[in-house]
Order: structure tokens, then C-alpha cells, then sequence
């Protein structure tokens, strides 16, 4: 049972935005079906023919988002659970998660409609907010350590 309060809200987060990387991952294989642009030739066979190997604007645009939620959301995974550790207040933490999680999404959402520059740019710079802050936070509680 988890009984930290915090560690429990960051779990909360933590999962949404698992599932938000999942929910990217199935977009892509859709879109991949629906354009008929497949990154292996065997998949190609499967669905008309080795014409359909080949690259969709869109498509790419879907595997970097995904990417781009793989390089940001698992370095936050960490420093969310081990931030989790250090004794901080609740409203503090569940303000470090929750702007992470808007942010994320809403990157996520600028990417895939494509909104308009800078919406991307912005929703990734307030996301990397939280993530400094709680990384310089851990450090300062482990310092005394090293």
C-alpha cells in the first residue's frame, strides 16, 4: 500500500502520462494504416504491397512526438519518484506534477494538430520548469552525501 501522500500523486501523474505515451503509440500505428506508409517492408506485403514502404509526413510527425515523450516523460519519471523521497509538501509536489502533465499534453497536442509556433516550443519550456527545479531540490538533499 502506498502511504505517502505525495508519492501517491506523483504515481497519479506518473501513470496518466504513461498512458498518454501509449495513446501516441497506437495514434502512430493508426495513422501508419491509414496513410499506408510502413517503416517495414513485411508489414508493407501485408497491406498491398512493398509501395507502401515508404515515409508519411504525418506519420513522422506522430513518431516524433512519441520520441519526443520518450526523451522528456522517463527523465521526469525519475526525478518525480526520487523528488517524491525528500520530504516535500504536498501542494508543492502536486504543483511540480501537475504542470508536467499540462504541459506535456499540451505538447503533445501542438504537435500532432500542428499548432502554430511557439505553442510546442512554450508548453516544452514550462514543462522543463518543474524538472529543474525538482532535480536542483534532490540534489540539495543528497549533497551533504557525495
Amino acid at each position: 500500500m502506498i502511504r505517502s501522500e505525495v508519492f501517491s500523486c506523483f504515481v497519479f501523474y506518473a501513470v496518466l502520462l504513461v498512458f498518454k505515451m501509449y495513446v501516441i503509440a497506437v495514434l502512430t500505428g493508426q495513422v501508419r494504416l491509414r496513410k499506408k506508409a510502413f517503416a517495414n517492408p513485411e508489414d508493407a506485403l501485408r497491406h498491398g504491397g512493398l509501395q507502401y514502404y515508404r515515409e508519411d509526413p504525418y506519420v513522422e510527425r506522430c513518431r516524433r512526438a512519441h520520441h519526443n515523450d520518450l526523451e522528456n516523460i522517463l527523465p521526469f519519471l525519475f526525478l518525480g519518484a526520487i523528488y517524491s523521497l525528500t520530504g516535500p509538501s504536498l501542494s508543492l509536489a502536486r504543483l511540480h506534477f501537475l504542470v508536467f502533465f499540462i504541459c506535456r499534453v499540451l505538447h503533445s497536442i501542438a504537435y500532432l494538430l500542428p499548432l502554430q509556433a511557439p505553442a510546442r516550443s512554450v508548453a516544452y519550456t514550462i514543462a522543463q520548469i518543474p524538472c529543474v527545479s525538482m532535480a536542483v531540490q534532490i540534489l540539495i538533499s543528497v549533497m551533504a552525501y557525495a
